[in-house]
């Protein structure tokens, strides 16, 4: 009866750690019928002093965006939680995340070339859709500009970093860093850039002062997906604004663009 107590109480600590949770577990009950009561995203948009208001009940999420914070001290946040419903003949267990969808949602968060061409409402154009990235390409290191084809796997590595060329229609022709961890009941990938953004002539984020943390958590019959935009931007009046106005559209650009890829490529019916 001693060796079967003693089991109980360290299965009660592994079981948490290794099977992925209910959507329950992972947001409150108002965000959680939220996301059952439509298609829409949950958006939050912070300035001056934010902090993250829709993060998802999960540890290493926890950890991948305080860091972040901690390290830009930021004034301006977008954050986007999202339901993804899976369609009927895809649904799984709830405690297991099935490879064959875990490794088609991995490769399509790599397919970074198709990000070209997408587009987002601008609000400084009165809510005109404007072309986000010109450009988007994988490329051999911080300091090559050689285009890579996209990476694709058939087994996810359990950490990758890759760099990227992105020509954006606001800031310009950039270099960012790209981190994907994945584990078994999650995967995760931070964006970093690694020139500085400029709004015209005009600088507006530092090097390393943008960082984009996105989480993916299987549910069994949905993924919930959660983005958060940091940033650090230079208070230029009549520039801060417009860049602050702009990014919740551009994260929800990015959003729409995945929802497609899974679309199209992951749970295809």
């Amino acid at each position: 009866m001693k060796r079967f107590f003693l089991l109980f109480v360290v299965l009660s600590f592994i079981i948490p750690c290794i099977f992925s949770l209910p959507l329950e577990n992972l947001v409150n009950s108002a965000q959680r019928a939220l996301l059952l009561s439509g298609n829409r995203p949950i958006i939050e948009t912070q300035l001056r002093n934010p902090a993250p208001a829709l993060m998802p009940l999960n540890n290493e999420l926890r950890n991948h965006v305080n860091r972040a914070v901690n390290a830009l001290s930021p004034n301006m946040m977008v954050e986007i939680l999202y339901l993804y419903r899976k369609p009927v003949n895809f649904h799984t267990s709830s405690d297991r995340w099935d490879d064959t969808q875990k490794t088609g949602m991995f490769n399509q968060i790599m397919a970074i070339s198709t990000l070209a061409g997408i587009q987002y409402r601008s609000s400084s154009r009165g809510g005109t859709m404007r072309v986000f990235y010109d450009y988007s390409r994988v490329i051999e290191g911080p300091t090559s500009r050689n285009a890579l084809p996209d990476p694709v796997f058939t087994q996810i590595p359990a950490t990758l970093t890759l760099h990227a060329r992105q020509k954006d229609g606001t800031f310009g022709d950039n270099i960012y860093r790209y981190d994907y961890i994945s584990n078994r009941d999650s995967v995760f990938f931070i964006q970093e850039n690694i020139t500085s953004l400029s709004y015209g002539i005009i600088p507006v984020i530092g090097r390393g002062n943008l960082r984009s943390v996105m989480g993916f958590f299987d549910c069994g019959d949905s993924l919930l997906v959660y983005a958060a935009s940091i940033t650090k931007a230079f208070t230029v009046p009549g520039v801060w604004e417009r860049i602050s106005d702009s990014f919740s559209s551009r994260a929800e650009a990015v959003l729409n663009w995945f929802i497609g890829r899974l679309n199209n490529h992951v749970f295809v019916q």
